[in-house]
């Protein structure tokens, strides 16, 4: 299995000791590098651009340039050197989270805003021609959380969606009036219907949510939104002036036709698919997390059903079931085997399936912290995480260290990738953890002797 790194901001902790860094990386297995936000962070805490926008670009897409920016050229050179040293290595470089930095053309003319990002995917490929393309934070992601939660909620629709809406030509009546259907189903749940219905398939499902005309409008109309998104978007990447490679990182499988990130629909608008590997509790976009508030809300919503009732109606939604895992305090024991063994392993063999090829599917994977604020998962489930994805067929993966790598991530890392890691404290060690010498205080080694 090959292992890539996510870099990412603030990118200055990176670009100072990057050749030893990189040669210990290169040992371990690592053939790629993600490198963003691209920003840096001045004395004040604030960040600024990693390069000056060129108003010339802009223009030629028919929007505003972004304003000038602080600069600050010495980092700049420090950062193509990083970059540079990368590409010698004949590693993958990719840009995380452009986002865009001009204008926009009127939500008629451009309803996903893809001109607007396509000028500055361009300006950011002609400053940075190491890179060999970008990725897409949550690609046409919509709110798949229950409750309110990491600044959205499922059953709302907010005013710039209703905007694109009917620049699309959809009925927005019908669009709000079918997600309102399921609302208030949601809060009409009895025992009895979830008893009946929820273990017995399809069928079953649709009466038990009371699935109606109007609310398959509401959850066609979502996935059919998202594939106008990745539409325009690889439209207009396909027109930069050279070949960009496009990547999404959409939701895990499980959670990905509520998100509308329908792997088989979309993969073919991408260049790689980087499906989430997340799976902490608490936190956002971990599995566990997620699980357990619909479970809360489910419970807040109808008193009469019990816990049980509850994941009942989880797994009637979602089709999921978590080994061991029968009510949410569980979750605070920690993974299972069984867990990493079933759900990561058809997590990884659905998006392989779907996609249909190896070489696209790169799991991203994180376990907890910063900046998802999950209930950390030590190494050995990252072990776990690895070996199972593993053995279903995945030969790529993204690292994203939280914040920085630590000691125990990268031995399981170059263990598994390349040539395990020797623990000495005068070459590579990873940031995240304290060297030995760290806790001697003011002696050196033979004081007192």
């Amino acid at each position: 299995m090959t292992a890539w790194i996510f870099c990412h901001s603030p990118l200055e902790r990176w670009m100072e000791d990057h050749a030893r860094i990189f040669d210990a990386w290169a040992e371990g297995g690592v053939r790629g590098i993600i490198v963003g936000y691209m920003q840096f962070v001045g004395a004040d805490g604030k960040p600024y651009p990693s390069f000056p926008a060129d108003p010339k670009v802009y223009r030629a897409f028919g929007v505003a340039p972004p304003p000038e920016s602080f600069r600050d050229p010495a980092k700049e050179k420090r950062f193509h050197a990083m970059l540079d040293d990368a590409a010698r290595r004949g590693w993958e470089i990719l840009v995380f989270g452009v986002s865009p930095r001009g204008g926009a053309l009127p939500p008629a003319e451009d309803p996903f805003g893809a001109v607007g990002y396509a000028a500055t995917v361009q300006d950011t490929m002609n400053t940075y021609p190491q890179a060999q393309g970008v990725i897409i934070d949550g690609a046409g992601e919509h709110h798949y959380e229950l409750a309110f939660h990491h600044g959205g909620e499922l059953f709302e629709v907010r005013a710039w969606e209703r905007q694109r809406l009917a620049a699309l030509g959809m009925d927005v009546a019908r669009y709000e009036r079918g997600m309102m259907h399921l609302r208030d189903r949601f809060h009409r749940l009895t025992p009895a219907q979830v008893r009946y219905h929820s273990p017995a398939g399809v069928l079953n499902g649709l009466t038990l949510f009371d699935i109606n005309e109007d609310a398959l409008y509401w959850l066609r109309m979502r996935q059919e939104t998202s594939m106008g998104y990745f539409a325009a978007v690889r439209n207009q990447i396909s027109k930069l002036s050279r070949p960009v490679k496009l990547g999404a990182i959409p939701r895990a499988a499980t959670f990905s036709m509520l998100t509308t990130q329908d792997y088989e629909r979309m993969h073919p608008y991408f260049d790689y698919l980087f499906p989430k590997h997340y799976f902490w509790n608490r936190g956002f976009d971990g599995m566990y997390g997620t699980l357990a508030r619909w479970v809360r809300r489910i419970e807040e919503w109808n008193p009469s059903l019990s816990e049980a009732d509850s994941f009942a109606v989880v797994k009637a939604w979602f089709g999921i079931e978590l080994p061991g895992i029968h009510t949410v305090a569980d979750m605070d024991a920690g993974f299972p085997d069984e867990f990493f063994d079933k759900v990561v392993y058809q997590e990884t063999r659905r998006a392989l399936a779907a996609v249909g090829d190896d070489r696209k599917v790169v799991a991203w994977v994180s376990t907890g912290r910063s900046p998802h604020a999950g209930d950390p998962m030590p190494a050995r489930d990252l072990y776990r995480i690895l070996t199972a994805s593993q053995r279903a067929g995945l030969k790529r993966f993204v690292f994203h260290p939280d914040p920085d790598m630590g000691a125990p991530e990268w031995s399981v890392i170059s263990r598994l990738c390349g040539k395990p890691w020797k623990e000495d404290p005068r070459g590579y060690w990873p940031s995240d953890t304290p060297k030995p010498g760290t806790f001697n205080g003011v002696r050196k080694p033979g004081d007192g002797r």
